[in-house]
């Protein structure tokens, strides 16, 4: 007489496989534009914090794409991604999306939107 098997199936296995390599194709779409957009706030802060009040908004931005190169972002441009003010101190505001292909037909769209102001920024 047989006993009742115990464990996992092989289609049980298969299913968590599948799901496994779905998670895992999810997490490289979206790493590299969430790293970027960590970068991208990072040097915004910085220059705000370094800046004197009186840059222009276009010296900024020239800076800005400067640093971006620097540390690699080379397919945002600054001035396409941010508005730069220079109301009582400097102010940006960054909205942009980015597209990355999923899955056949399928396109994942990241939304990033942030405002900086130099004075709360030189507070930290």
């Amino acid at each position: 007489m047989r006993r009742n098997q115990k464990g996992a199936s092989y289609i049980g296995i298969l299913i968590a496989v599948i799901g496994f390599a779905f998670l895992a194709k999810v997490a490289i779409a979206v790493w590299g534009p969430y790293w970027d957009d960590r970068v991208i706030d990072t040097q915004i802060t910085e220059l705000l914090q370094s800046s004197p009040a009186d840059t222009s908004p276009s010296k900024f931005s020239s800076q800005m794409g400067q640093r971006l190169d620097m540390n690699n972002v080379r397919d945002i441009k600054f001035e396409d991604i941010a508005q730069v003010t220079n109301v009582d101190g400097l102010q940006v505001k960054k909205s942009y999306e980015v597209r990355k292909p999923f899955l056949l037909n399928i396109d994942l769209v990241l939304k990033f939107e942030k405002s900086f102001d130099q004075r709360s920024a030189q507070t930290k």
